[in-house]
């Protein structure tokens, strides 16, 4: 089956011999990640779709592709609507879409490794609302007709040494341990691959751009634990590291495992633990808990030794950046360069480091219309030329052992349009109002996303993506619990308030479709900040990732003067602390950048009007 309307015709023939009339194709794996492993990209060989986030249902007559605002733009170009329809989420819901097509009688099939508990009963109502129901399988369909589908990796696991992370696994594992017990819990299941990495302060490189191994833990209320990977995954330098405490055992015994804790009272978070776990343990006669998983909260409020330790990752990779930046500039207006070979470039200069281990997710090189689709990711098919007249937006980071960086910037290529330029600064404003909020302790993300979107609603403009997301130290780019978003924009839903050392994006940012992308991102650290006189004990942010903005696409007479403070302070930090790290023709590109906005007219003659 070379394309993918074959393997779609294929799919609902192997699908009839399994007496089901549908199947459900998410876009992860039976760890509940966001990034996959190849071996997981089921979703990408049946449909094309090559975004981070989606799935689809497949009927006997039709199907259907979910994805969100981020890959409006981006699922049209690569999903054939000769034989899929395009469905936004959270506008509707799969449950939603299924209950009003499906048919009395329909078996709509499942895999319980890829679905939370959740998402089965909320589906399994609205099927059964037309005389639907909703059917596991025992094997992915997909799989018996994916024949070249790569193997998981078997890579060894890596010691993450206790000097990067500030706290020894047996301390984390005894901090579980007394969650359980405060629950009168018996054990606990991990099975998000970043919980258990940071839970034992191992790393991995079974999935790229996220430094995880593939493996599942039981926790027990003692702090002892049961490790569960591949045979070969675990070397000796692992084992000595996890010690006595931690009892390394083959993939294969993971469900007899659950099936062993029959009687006991287990906490399986049921976001993250997929609805096969919860059924084993169902089954077991073991008394579950639905808890969060402990390590969620502990992982995303991050301790002085991993503040230090990102601080140290953002100056390397913010030098890193400003020498792409000041190449771009000067190679751009040239017309020789394309989105793959400007990404390309960047990926070199950040190796050139000697400590990169990985990009953090896939770098979003895109210029002029690509731009406007947020998540937009070059390929050899899609490389588009960078054109002058276009905006260039990259959206790039690295994996140090110190640290994970994510960051945006804008670049112009020679003379831009005025309403480029307007967006930008209103984008500029939203990001300065998200950097300088304060708020209560406990404040909830989607509280403080309107500051951001203020700029662009006073203009009648918008932009359909969350404001920011929490960072892991040398794990998930994008980690929870903690955002700042709202519920009516992706990666909005449930809020969780904001607390002291949790780490987060700033990036708002404008998409207009079929001409030009805009966003600004930095990383911020949740503070303390108390306000004199005041009765509440009040947060706020401070900046972590110090590059340039592009001045020249600022419009001065936009911004209040505290908002130009705002610009001329940050970009004086921005040359302290990286002068030091750059070459002597670096740091004079840099020192202009970093000029005061003072410097720069605001009339014809600017750089970004030449």
């Amino acid at each position: 089956m070379t394309n993918h309307a074959e393997r779609l015709a294929a799919l609902r023939v192997h699908l009839a011999t399994l007496d089901l009339t549908g199947f459900v194709v998410p876009l992860t794996d039976e760890y509940m990640s966001e990034y996959v492993g190849d071996y997981a990209q089921r979703l990408g060989w049946l449909t094309g779709f090559r975004g981070s986030a989606g799935s689809a249902v497949v009927l006997r007559d039709t199907a259907a592709m979910f994805t969100d605002g981020r890959y409006t733009l981006q699922v049209r170009e690569q999903v054939d609507a000769a034989d899929w329809q395009f469905v936004q989420v959270p506008a509707t819901a799969m449950a939603d879409w299924l209950g009003s097509h499906a048919r009395p009688g329909d078996r709509i099939g499942y895999d319980p490794w890829l679905a939370t508990v959740d998402w089965v009963a909320a589906t399994e109502r609205a099927l059964a609302d037309v005389g639907a129901t909703l059917a596991p399988v025992a094997a992915n369909p997909i799989d018996a007709l994916w024949t070249d589908r790569p193997a998981p990796s078997l890579a060894p696991m890596a010691v993450q040494d206790d000097s990067l992370t500030g706290r020894t696994s047996a301390e984390k594992r005894a901090a579980v341990g007394e969650w359980l017990t405060e629950r009168r819990a018996d054990a606990v299941v991990l099975s998000a691959l970043d919980s258990i990495a940071w839970t034992f302060n191992i790393r991995g490189t079974d999935v790229s751009n996220t430094p995880v191994a593939l493996s599942y833990a039981i926790v027990h209320a003692d702090g002892t634990a049961d490790l569960f990977a591949a045979p070969g995954k675990v070397g000796e330098d692992v084992a000595r590291h996890l010690g006595n405490a931690v009892q390394v055992r083959p993939m294969a015994d993971f469900t007899a495992a659950l099936d062993g804790l029959a009687g006991k009272r287990v906490a399986a978070d049921p976001d993250r633990a997929v609805a096969a776990i919860h059924d084993t343990l169902r089954s077991a006669g073991a008394t579950i808990l639905a808890e969060r998983d402990p390590t969620v909260l502990a992982k995303a409020i991050k301790n002085p030794v991993e503040i230090a330790g990102h601080r140290a990752a953002q100056a390397r990779d913010g030098a890193a950046m400003v020498r792409f930046l000041k190449w771009f500039e000067e190679t751009a207006p040239s017309g020789t360069l394309t989105e793959l070979s400007a990404s390309d470039r960047l990926e070199a200069i950040r190796t050139e480091t000697g400590l990169l281990r990985d990009l953090s997710f896939d770098t979003i090189s895109a210029t002029g219309a690509h731009a406007a689709s947020p998540h937009y990711k070059a390929t050899v098919e899609s490389d588009a030329p960078i054109l002058p007249g276009q905006l260039y937006l990259i959206d790039s980071g690295g994996q140090y052992a110190d640290g994970t960086t994510d960051i945006t910037r804008v670049m112009p290529v020679g003379v831009v349009a005025d309403e480029m330029r307007d967006r930008f600064t209103r984008v500029l404003k939203g990001h300065i109002a998200i950097d300088t909020a304060v708020f209560p302790d406990g404040t909830l993300g989607g509280h403080i996303d309107g500051f951001a979107r203020r700029p662009l609603w006073e203009a009648g403009l918008d932009y359909a993506h969350g404001t920011g997301h929490g960072i892991g130290s040398y794990l998930s780019v994008h980690e929870g619990p903690q955002r700042i978003g709202a519920p009516n924009y992706p990666g909005g839903g449930p809020m969780e308030p904001l607390r002291a050392g949790m780490m987060l994006s700033n990036e708002p940012g404008y998409y207009k479709a079929g001409e030009y992308g805009i966003r600004i991102e930095n990383l911020i650290l949740i503070v303390e900040r108390p306000v004199p006189g005041g009765d509440l004990p009040m947060l706020g942010f401070e900046t972590l990732t110090f590059v340039p903005i592009e001045r020249s696409l600022i419009v001065p007479a936009l911004l209040s003067e505290p908002e130009r403070a705002w610009v001329d302070a940050y970009h004086a930090r921005v040359e302290a602390l990286l002068t030091p790290l750059l070459d002597l023709e670096t740091a004079a590109w840099l020192a202009a950048k970093c000029a005061p906005l003072g410097a720069v007219s605001d009339q014809v003659g600017s750089p970004a009007r030449r």
